[in-house]
């Protein structure tokens, strides 16, 4: 089962890791399909995030739909899928007994329950979510979301002060962790600490967090080279939501557990690493080490994927394992052709020349040095363009003399 799925339902494992027939994936979205609930929600909270807009919009609709008294049900059960609750927790318009149970849940994330303070107008819930104050310590960004909610009671305000005061106030700041850090020699860690938006509790990104990301960091900022970040992509840095992070992380959690077993503590980090901010991943994917890089080069944001590429520890091994990944984004696998080193291996312009994902104009150009019998195979397959196929017979039959 994948690790970003709840549900043992196969369909239901399917449409979650993107693999469902879309007929199976539209009838989900409106509802048609014979499922449990709690199946049911966990597909339609995937399939809201889906880039078709029509199964999008009625996985949206279906949602609305359905009854409260389900809802709370869902709410109160420990083994309701994580994204669900997240998504109850966003709902802003939801009755106040179902956002008291995505509160009381242990299953529903901090950040969650951290979105859940920072909207709910609702006093009593501030002050419900700030009893639990083991869940604050692990989460500050939720102290910071009770207080500065206008919500807020007195006494929700009092918990979630004393909490941060008692824990945080007397903690190290991230420049004492910098500090500590150039004193053992890691200035590459150091420098990601003292530069990170997403450091401390209202970036969301809490300090013990921050310390377990900097040892993934390898690539000094003397070593990096940024000037492939051209103004007119900035609109690409803009933050995505809470829930466009989720969705991002649960799709990379999926995809790397279909590619062999993930162990819990990878699972976190790549948790810990996609909720950060786009141009901490971007700063991630530049300067990380091989675990940071395999996760970040499967990012939804093309930018911070496109920053795995420029790391200057990228070895050529890992190049020819990403040039072959049918889910990296078509900007990577172009920039890949054009590095002349890496194009110098065969390996990777074949893995390129047969890959779906590599723009046409891309592997039109790589086939003309691709064997003849390799391109035979590219000619039969069904996974790249029309145009490629009929390409690769070409030179083939070119070659061969037919």
């Amino acid at each position: 089962m994948s690790a970003g799925v709840t549900s043992t339902n196969p369909l239901v494992q399917a449409i979650v890791a993107g693999t469902a027939p879309a007929a199976a994936r539209i009838m989900a979205a409106r509802g048609l399909l014979p499922l449990a609930q709690a199946d049911l929600l966990e597909a339609l909270v995937a399939l809201r995030a889906s880039d078709e807009a029509e199964v999008a919009q009625a996985a949206e609709a279906t949602l609305d739909s359905q009854e409260k008294e389900g809802l709370l049900v869902i709410a109160k059960d420990g083994e309701t899928a994580p994204s669900v609750l997240g998504y109850l927790a966003a709902r802003p318009n939801l009755e106040r007994e179902i956002h008291e149970a995505v509160a009381l849940n242990k299953g529903t994330p901090d950040e969650a329950v951290a979105l859940l303070a920072s909207i709910t107008p609702d006093g009593t819930l501030l002050e419900l979510i700030t009893v639990n104050q083991q869940r604050l310590i692990r989460a500050p960004s939720i102290i910071e979301a009770v207080i500065n909610n206008p919500a807020r009671t007195p006494e929700a305000e009092r918990r979630a002060k004393e909490t941060r005061r008692e824990f945080f106030e007397k903690e190290r700041g991230a420049q004492q962790i910098a500090g500590e850090l150039r004193a053992q020699g890691r200035v590459a860690a150091a420098e990601f600490i003292e530069s990170a938006e997403s450091v401390g509790a209202n970036g969301g990104l809490a300090l013990e967090d921050a310390w377990l990301i900097a040892q993934h960091i390898e690539v000094s900022d003397v070593d990096i080279d940024d000037s492939w970040l051209l103004l007119e992509r900035m609109e690409e840095f803009f933050e995505e939501s809470y829930e466009q992070r989720v969705a991002n992380a649960e799709r990379i959690i999926g995809e790397t557990s279909r590619e062999g077993e993930v162990t819990p503590e990878r699972i976190s980090l790549i948790r810990q690493i996609i909720m950060m901010s786009v141009k901490d991943r971007i700063k991630l994917a530049m300067k990380g080490d091989r675990e940071a890089r395999g996760i970040l080069i499967r990012d939804s944001n093309k930018v911070v994927a496109t920053g795995v590429i420029h790391n200057p520890r990228l070895t050529d091994q890992e190049v020819e394992n990403i040039s072959a990944m049918r889910t990296v984004s078509d900007e990577v696998l172009r920039l890949i052709s054009m590095n002349r080193a890496w194009a110098r291996s065969y390996s990777i312009i074949h893995n390129l020349a047969r890959n779906p994902r590599t723009p046409i104009a891309t592997a039109m150009s790589i086939l003309p040095r691709i064997r003849t019998k390799d391109l035979q195979h590219i000619s039969q397959s069904r996974n790249v363009s029309e145009a490629v196929r009929r390409q690769a017979y070409r030179l083939s039959q070119t070659r061969t003399g037919h």
